[in-house]
């Protein structure tokens, strides 16, 4: 095309026939990008993906049922040492309903305790399955909403004011704590390969 133009300018014909060129070269299509193309389209690096470093669901999904399976996995074996501890009995009603969560005996500060240490673990967790301090807000709400609907599907919705003073206080404490485990782990030092 550059070659027809200065011919072209020159004085030539325009016919590249007639010039000596064969119609095959003049036929070819250009393979080179343009730049208006290449600013559209993202890189092709196979490293690179910045929509999936984004947005991944599968990720998503995986962490939320990981972070719900061991939150209740942790409450579990919290309650095993408080039988061992306390003697309290293990039923499912002391997960999933409000009648043994009391604010105003030392035996409901037992199993207020569980909860709320089972956050504390779970703000842990969430530096080592999220990772990153910016998402700990929206796992821990997301985990509280699901065990509402959890709690609400197994003994009716929690009425009273102990169940959910002691579990925001223990989505709270989550939320503080795993952004500070997320963002001291973001921050640690990376090591250096000494030869």
């Amino acid at each position: 095309m550059a070659v027809q133009r200065a011919n072209v300018a020159g004085g030539a014909t325009a016919n590249p026939l007639a010039n000596g060129e064969s119609s095959a070269a003049t036929r070819r299509p250009s393979t080179a990008p343009t730049a208006a193309a290449s600013a559209l389209s993202p890189p092709t690096s196979p490293t690179y993906n910045a929509h999936a470093a984004q947005f991944n669901p599968r990720l998503i999904l995986s962490q939320i049922v990981s972070l719900q399976s061991f939150h209740y996995v942790v409450l579990g074996l919290i309650f095993q040492v408080n039988r061992l501890l306390f003697g309290t009995s293990i039923t499912m009603d002391r997960i999933f309903t409000a009648r043994y969560l009391d604010i105003w005996s030392a035996a409901g500060w037992v199993d207020n305790a569980a909860v709320l240490m089972s956050s504390f673990v779970g703000s842990l967790l969430l530096a080592l399955i999220v990772e990153k301090s910016k998402k700990c807000l929206d796992f821990s709400v997301t985990l509280f909403i699901i065990h509402v609907i959890l709690c609400s599907m197994y003994g009716g919705f929690p009425a009273t004011w102990d169940w959910w003073i002691v579990h925001v206080l223990g989505m709270i404490s989550m939320i503080v704590l795993g952004e500070y485990f997320c963002s001291k782990r973001e921050l640690s030092d990376i090591p250096l390969l000494v030869l």
